[in-house]
């Protein structure tokens, strides 16, 4: 699949890295260097603008060695890119350390991945058909 795709950040465009990655890092794009305390959040720009296809969505998502290494992560993952929205790309990153973090220009912040989605259409009905869970809810599958 061919996506458009404008990049002013000055950085590579997102790729990926090994031939079975189902996500490409997005870099970012900052005149200066930020930096989040300890609970606090920031949307950090990526410079890049993109054209999806309709049927599509890009998630943005946490990558793992920054949440485990350093406590940084996506507020809103997966947060949904929809494929008429043509703004900036921002990452909307939050510190949940206990320790400041200095975000730096082309850093890797969050990772991208493409996927295609499906639009509900609601019936409106009286009863729904029964299941062996029911009505159980978190944690009503069973025991860790």
């Amino acid at each position: 699949m061919t996506i458009k795709i404008i990049n002013k950040s000055g950085h590579p465009l997102p790729h990926y890295e090994t031939q079975a990655s189902a996500g490409m890092d997005l870099r970012a794009s900052l005149e200066t260097a930020t930096t989040l305390r300890p609970l606090e959040r920031a949307i950090i720009k990526t410079g890049l603008f993109i054209e999806l296809p309709i049927g599509y969505e890009a998630q943005v998502r946490p990558r793992s060695g920054l949440a485990a290494k350093k406590g940084i992560t996506v507020l809103n993952a997966p947060g949904t890119i929809d494929a008429d929205y043509r703004g900036e790309i921002g990452v909307i990153l939050v510190n949940l350390s206990n320790n400041d973090f200095t975000i730096v220009n082309g850093e890797r912040i969050a990772q991208l991945v493409i996927a295609k989605h499906e639009r509900g259409v609601w019936e409106e009905v009286n009863i729904l058909e029964e299941t062996s869970r029911g009505v159980g809810g978190f944690g009503s599958t069973g025991v860790i």
